[in-house]
This record gives C-alpha cells, structure tokens and sequence, in this order.
C-alpha cells in the first residue's frame, strides 16, 4: 500500500473527445464521499471543460476545487504552473481526499508522470493509477491506432519509412502508460466494432491491462479509483514513442478560436462543423453557440464530422450572447481564416 498521508491522484488521460469530461462529471456526483479536486488542462485558449465542470460542483467537490489551466501542456510547464497548482489543491481545508487530472486530448501522459518526481510534491502525492479512455467506435474505424500488420510489412520493406501519424504516437503513448483502459461510447460502436476495439487495443498495448465498457461515463468509482499503481515509481514499465527526449512538443497540433453573433438554426451550425471534419480534416470542435430566440446556451462537442450539441444553461446576467468555438486539427490544416469562413456560413 501506498503512504496514507498521500494524497492520490488521477490522471484521465485519451485522445480528443473520448469522454474524459462525462467521465470526470460522472465521478463529481458520485464520489461516495470523498472530497475531491479536478485539474482540467485544455489545448487552446477557450476553456470549456472547466466550465463544465464546475457546473456539475458540489459540496464535496466545490467550484473552487477544479482548476482549469488552458492552452499550455501542463508537463511542458510544470515549474509555473502544474506544480504551483497542486501546492494550492493541498492546502485547502479541508484537503482533498482525491485528485483528479484530465489531460488534453493531445497530451502525452509520461512526461506529466516524471512531474510528480519533483521534490515540492513527490512525498505528498501519488499516482493511484492512469486512466486512457478510448472511443470504440474511432479506434473500431481505425482513426486513431495504426494498421499494425500493414506497418511492419513497409517496413520491413523499406525501413527508412515510418507510417506512423503524430495521432497514432499519441493514442499509443496513452495506452501504453494506463492502468486501466476505459472504452467509451460502446453503444454507438455496437457489438462488432467493440469487439474490433479491443483487439486493437491488445495489440497496441505492452502490456495486459483491464479494459472496461462504458456509456455515458458511467462506472462505479470503486472500480477506478483506488488503483493505489504508485505510477510514478513505475515509469520504466511504461514505454513511450518520445523515451530519451528531454522534452516533447505539441507543434503536430494547432487551434484556432472562432468568436460569431448569435447563430439562426443549430442544424446549419452543425452541417458547418460536419464540412470542417470533412473537407478540412478538423479533428475537434467545442465551444458554446448563442441562439436568437433561445434563453439557454448551446454546448457543442464535435469529434470529426459526429458532432453533438444540447442547452446546458440559462445565458448570465451580464455575459454576452455570442458563439465562441475552438477548432483543433493537425498544424498544417489549421487555416484561421477558412475554418471561420465555414464557421460563418
């Protein structure tokens, strides 16, 4: 067992829209009394997770116990801003029993490991495990996970050829740092494409670890938390495409934010952000759209062309009625002014 004075912590890690907020949500209004604390660390400058999340605060998880620290990777910044952050989560009284960490969707897990090896913090935290979620029905497709068996065979051919996509290094470094792989949205993969995601996930993996079904975020807490994996002292059994480097970059990756009036019809919008994922080859969309005529605010969450969009909540008093979106796609596809002139209809 772990050192009890510990705090554990965390690390919900997987690639763009897997469901790491609806996992995170689910686990705030069901932590069975545990007192807990979320950083929420997203990729571009319009933070929407954390928003989310402190919508869904309670009292053993209040709005100021989620912290959100946008567009910077938090292992690429870890003296100014990871660090500091953690240092205020334990002071709070009272302190949280459990601390949980969504990465970006483009975050590499590994690196935020070593983070937790810095003397400030090592003797007060710990990893109780790391979790990848993946989507079923995106890995079932194969978006996000190389065609293993085609790989090996050019480069068997010719090995001065790599392949390999700066998506796929991503999705594998995230397994192959988890504890426990959480495949996501399993009813819209269906039986078949399930079955198709976990062999691909087996064999993209370095070592066994359990792979649980989930919909809607939904899965008992005792079942994920509580791991006590002390991941940090375990970084040698987790291998990564990036072992050796001092640092990593993000620079494969780029985004870009749209700011719009009030939009007429939610179906033009989502037909708009379907020609970005087809035509633009955006991997993400997400923000907030205002509708004329409509009281409540329109969330929309968008992974490639499969976009989805509901009322969250009333607009506040005093905020501005406007459609602010994030775009995120690979950097030579980022294009400011066409995603906004799509956006824009």
């Amino acid at each position: 067992m772990s050192d009890l004075s510990k705090v554990p912590v965390t690390i919900v890690t997987g690639f763009l829209g897997a469901g790491k907020t609806t996992l995170i949500s689910h686990l705030i209004r069901n932590a069975g009394g545990r007192r807990l604390a979320v950083v929420v660390n997203e990729f571009g400058t319009l933070g929407v997770d954390g928003d989310i999340l402190q919508s869904c605060a309670i009292p053993d998880c209040p709005a100021g116990n989620i912290v959100e620290l946008a567009n910077g990777c938090i292992c690429c910044t870890v003296a100014d801003d990871f660090i500091p952050t953690v240092e205020k989560l334990l002071a709070l009284t009272p302190r949280p029993d459990h601390i949980l960490i969504e990465t970006s969707g483009l975050a590499l897990p590994k690196p935020l490991l070593k983070a937790f090896d810095w003397p400030a913090i090592r003797s007060r935290i710990t990893v109780d495990g790391v979790l990848a979620l993946a989507d079923a029905e995106a890995v079932a497709a194969g978006r996000f996970a190389p065609d293993v068996a085609a790989l090996d065979a050019q480069r068997a051919a010719d090995p001065g050829i790599d392949h390999e996509t700066p998506l796929s290094e991503v999705f594998e470094d995230q397994l192959a740092c988890a504890d426990m792989v959480l495949l996501t949205k399993v009813d819209l993969a269906g039986a078949d494409g399930v079955a198709t995601a976990r062999a691909v996930i087996a064999a993209e993996s370095p070592r066994p670890v359990p792979v649980i079904e989930l919909v809607d975020g939904a899965v008992d807490p005792r079942v994920i938390l509580g791991l006590d994996a002390a991941a940090e002292d375990d970084i040698a059994a987790r291998p990564s495409h990036h072992d050796g480097e001092d640092d990593h970059e993000h620079d494969d990756f780029d985004s870009t934010v749209v700011t719009l009036g009030e939009i007429a019809d939610p179906a033009a919008l989502v037909a708009r952000i379907e020609t970005l994922a087809r035509d633009h080859r955006i991997l993400r969309v997400k923000g907030y759209a205002a509708v004329t005529g409509k009281p409540m605010r329109l969330l929309v969450q968008a992974v490639g062309s499969r976009v989805r969009h509901h009322y969250d909540r009333p607009w506040r008093a005093g905020e501005t009625r406007h459609t602010t979106l994030v775009a995120i796609a690979e950097r030579e596809h980022v294009d400011a002014p066409a995603i906004k002139a799509v956006l824009a209809g």
